[in-house]
């Protein structure tokens, strides 16, 4: 089975709070699956995890978070990766 992790295993890992993972998770960056009685917990995969990681580099970069979500969701396209390099290219330039 993959690693999984609870939100509370995140927000230390990353020095963050819950409610800054779960905005995060608003914003359509992370995607949980829910356990227990009526859903109430999250259950983050590894892919959850790498998502966070690159969210938080990205906005260390200065992009916004829709931006952090337009070149993090390239990573869930085909595998060509050529489009993601030019995208993330121009967003650094227009940072400059």
């Amino acid at each position: 089975m993959a690693n999984t992790f609870s939100i509370s295993d995140l927000a230390q890992e990353f020095d963050l709070t819950t409610r800054a993972i779960r905005f995060y998770e608003d914003m359509g960056l992370l995607e949980p699956e829910r356990s227990g009685p009526g859903g109430r917990n999250r259950v983050y995969s590894s892919r959850d995890r790498t998502r966070l990681k690159l969210t938080l580099r990205a906005k260390r970069l200065g992009l916004s978070l829709n931006e952090a979500k337009d070149l993090i969701d390239m990573y869930d396209s085909p595998r060509d990766t050529v489009p993601q390099l030019k995208k993330f290219l121009v967003v650094l330039a227009e940072h400059r």
